[in-house]
């Protein structure tokens, strides 16, 4: 079991020494604001992270969007896509999973507040050939937690050096995507 209050700081220390322009964290007030907006509260990992690393600007690769912003943010990209999806016959985007990074390619990670260990699912949309978006959702890791370990150790799907080892774990597809894209949750 991971020790929460350490693994925070871990992920404080690789975050200032990957980052020098690192933006501050922000309170108590921004995270609420995000949490009315959003209509849930942030997964209380997520929420740590923000309130005592950083607002977004660390983390894997294109590093963690911020909570808002005029730019690609946590709480825009999410409110556009449930915009989007609100209605419609295949939504594509569940309620409670909000983007926090982009991969690129329209990918996102998202976190799964509405689990109690803040799954990380992956949304890749090349898959998508009409009807159900659920072919598009993969769960990277069972848990933010451990998401953030396998970034810290360098042994995720998306470092660099993932494609050369023996035993590279990919996300598989995500058994709850049907499910949570068709009641709306």
């Amino acid at each position: 079991m991971t020790d929460i209050d350490d693994l925070v700081q871990r992920v404080a220390s690789r975050a200032a020494s990957d980052n020098e322009d690192l933006p501050a964290p922000v309170g108590d007030a921004q995270i609420a604001e995000a949490e009315g907006q959003l209509g849930f509260a942030l997964h209380p990992l997520l929420a740590r992270l923000y309130r005592e690393v950083a607002d977004g600007g660390f983390g894997p690769d294109y590093r963690l969007l911020p909570l808002f912003g005029p730019d690609a943010s946590v709480a825009g990209e999410y409110l556009t896509r449930r915009e989007a999806s609100v209605g419609v016959e295949h939504p594509e985007w569940p309620e409670g999973v909000v983007p926090i990074l982009t991969w690129g390619c329209a990918m996102y990670a998202g976190v799964d507040c509405l689990s109690e260990d803040g799954q990380v699912l992956l949304f890749e949309p090349n898959p998508y050939s009409g009807g159900s978006w659920d072919q598009c959702w993969f769960l990277d890791s069972a848990s933010l937690a451990a998401w953030l370990e396998k970034w810290l150790a360098g042994t995720g799907w998306f470092e660099e050096d993932a494609f050369g080892r023996d035993d590279p774990v990919e996300p598989q597809p995500w058994d709850q995507a049907a499910n949570r894209l068709s009641s709306g949750a």
